[in-house]
């Protein structure tokens, strides 16, 4: 795709948000939407159902130490979640698409765009390179829902990324996330503050 086909200007009309048709009770949830007693792993920015064979990695910023995305996987399958704050009018993930797109042209690869079980998603060919190894490419899908106040940006890689029933099954898993946006004002696109739950050490993975 080229990445002008899906940009924005700057001085267009707000964008609609993208989300599924059943996002308020199917997921992703926001936290007023989701059920308080049910057993979560509390990850700050979002909440993650626990499941048999999932493994939660936490990706941690070198320099500051800070938690910037949650790497979850699931047999042979890998979805990376990140929360970002949202106008509370309005959805980020038309423009984001266009800016992925961009940068993965300039890194040599290719997108297409694509309508998947939570709206227009791209397809991507991403260029990997590694010292004495044949040039290759990796396939990933980048999906996101827009929700109250927030923006949820999921990347699925692996089995999923080309066999349905894999992918199935990793979409499953983020459906069931929790965004928890709380009440601090933040600036559109701001990260959401993820943070280690107990008992796990940052560099670390917990199985559920």
């Amino acid at each position: 795709m080229n990445p002008s086909d899906d940009s924005v200007n700057a001085d267009a009309p707000e964008q609609a948000k993208s989300a599924p048709a059943d996002r308020e009770t199917a997921g992703p949830l926001d936290e007023s939407e989701a059920n308080a007693v049910r057993p979560y792993i509390d990850l700050g920015g979002v909440k993650i159902v626990p499941r048999e064979g999932l493994q939660v990695r936490l990706e941690v910023e070198e320099g500051s130490k800070r938690v910037v995305a949650v790497g979850l996987d699931l047999a042979g399958s890998t979805l990376q979640v990140q929360p970002f704050a949202a106008p509370r009018s309005g959805g980020l993930w038309h423009e984001i698409r266009a800016q992925i797109a961009e940068q993965i042209a300039k890194q040599g690869g290719t997108t297409s765009l694509g309508i998947g079980p939570f709206g227009p998603e791209l397809l991507a060919q991403i260029p990997v390179a590694a010292p004495g190894q044949p040039a290759s490419t990796r396939l990933a899908r980048f999906i996101g829902v827009d929700g109250p106040r927030w923006f949820l940006r999921g990347v699925i890689a692996g089995d999923a990324a080309t066999n349905r029933d894999a992918a199935a099954d990793i979409e499953d898993v983020f459906r069931g996330v929790v965004v928890v946006r709380g009440n601090t004002p933040m600036p559109p696109r701001d990260l959401i503050p993820l943070h280690v739950p107990q008992g796990v050490h940052a560099s670390g993975a917990s199985g559920a």
